[in-house]
């Protein structure tokens, strides 16, 4: 085990109060956090760059005098964004918890950057007819089963690595990174919309974000192959470690628990995120330009308050972070969401939008490190992988289909009391969790 976890494990062991790190222990940890931090960002820049571009690729792909081509689409858009992260969330898991933290990230990040690079070097339809979409699908299923695996080894080893005493604050760095990825995304494409032409965008211009996307992946990788071991040899050669046998036998109060409150935590995340902009142009009647302005002003300020929050469960405590989620997304999302509705004004939606964003919070900030908690260093990142890839996948992924369909049909109110369900349901979820710290599963 390294000198990130090993020191302070001894002292905490021979002693009741421990020790406080050293100068150079405490600069170690926080570039531990930086540089895997850094690997999350590229991961989920790479992944929103694909529904970016795609409308400038698309036609390259999936022309739409060929039927097959179209079933290729379309089965690729559901394998990767659902299917695959369950079984990354698995696989990766496994990984993390027999081999090492450090290696199932290392394996992670390339596997990004190969289907990134891949991607922008593909041949269209043109050029080698029905295969262009299969290779695209299968980089697609490459970087879904990366991103799959990237939440739960990197949550538990930013857990593992967290200052003692401020855990909340820097896990919180997760989400900061996944919505600045997601940001990131953003302004690349804006770039390029301003210095080239649609004609250039559709012909070439597109490959340009997956070349960034790849050579960023490997900066990420360099500077995780610094990191240090988290995870100790005995955890790791533990009979069982890294097997759903014992996840399932010894853990499965946990698994269900976590399963509860991601499943709320991702249908409001995706509810005040990614279906947002597409609320405010179809339901508010707002001009695209000005909906993506507003979410993006709105994305950036949520983006900048997962430490606050992160900092704040260091204070009062990770359960009652999560108590306020359940509690105050069961109030405010009907309210919120039938403001929305007749909204006009754009700076007015942003501060609703922003208020929405600010009760997730107190959910996504602590969202790694509440589900680390939960397990045994064993079965920690395959718990916290698999258990938040399967919330995630139903009911996150599951969002904008299930919000448009009840629209579609003369319901669209019925979506708003759907998220209340499920924040209550997380509410309740939550409750289960340990009041003490003590009965939580700390390392250091």
């Amino acid at each position: 085990m390294s000198t990130l976890s090993a020191s302070s494990n001894a002292a905490d062991a021979a002693a009741p109060t421990p020790r406080p790190y050293t100068a150079a222990e405490t600069r170690q940890r926080v570039f531990a956090i930086m540089a895997a931090s850094s690997g999350n960002l590229v991961e989920w820049f790479d992944f929103y760059v694909y529904a970016f571009t795609s409308l400038y690729f698309a036609p390259a792909f999936f022309p739409k005098s060929d039927p097959t081509a179209q079933l290729l689409n379309t089965a690729g858009v559901f394998a990767a964004g659902f299917l695959m992260r369950p079984i990354g969330g698995w696989l990766f898991g496994r990984i993390a918890d027999r081999v090492g933290r450090k290696t199932s990230m290392l394996i992670s990040v390339a596997m990004m950057c190969g289907g990134s690079l891949v991607i922008a070097f593909l041949p269209t339809y043109e050029q080698i007819g029905a295969l262009a979409p299969a290779l695209l699908l299968i980089c697609r299923l490459f970087q879904g089963l990366s991103v799959g695996g990237e939440y739960g080894t990197t949550a538990t080893y930013m857990s593992e690595v967290a200052l003692r005493g401020r855990r909340g604050f820097f896990s919180s760095f997760q989400y900061v990174t996944l919505i600045g990825g997601q940001l990131l995304a953003v302004v690349v494409i804006v770039i390029l919309e301003a210095l080239l032409s649609n004609a250039e965008l559709k012909a070439w211009g597109w490959r340009i974000p997956f070349v960034i996307g790849a050579i960023s992946a490997v900066v990420a990788l360099l500077l995780r192959r610094t990191l240090h071991e988290t995870q100790s040899e005995s955890s790791r050669s533990a009979k069982g470690a890294g097997t759903m046998a014992m996840l399932f036998r010894h853990n499965l109060p946990a698994f269900i628990t976590v399963v509860g409150y991601t499943a709320g935590g991702s249908l409001i995340f995706y509810t005040f995120t990614t279906y947002m902009q597409k609320y405010l142009v179809n339901t508010a009647h707002m001009p695209i330009k000005t909906a993506s302005n507003v979410m993006t002003v709105c994305l950036f300020l949520y983006m900048i308050m997962q430490p606050l929050f992160g900092a704040l469960s260091d204070r009062i405590g990770r359960r009652n972070n999560m108590l306020l989620f359940g509690a105050l997304g069961a109030l405010s999302v009907v309210p919120i969401m039938s403001a929305l509705h007749i909204v006009t004004d754009p700076v007015e939606a942003g501060v609703l939008i922003t208020v929405a964003l600010a009760i997730v919070s107190f959910y996504t900030s602590v969202s790694g490190i509440v589900k680390a908690e939960m397990f045994p260093p064993e079965v920690r990142a395959l718990g916290v992988g698999l258990a938040y890839a399967v919330g995630n996948a139903i009911f996150g992924g599951s969002a904008e289909y299930v919000a448009l369909s009840l629209k579609s049909a003369g319901y669209e109110s019925a979506f708003y009391w759907y998220v209340t369900a499920m924040m209550v349901i997380a509410f309740l979820f939550s409750l289960r969790l340990p009041k003490q710290a003590k009965h939580l599963h700390h390392d250091h």
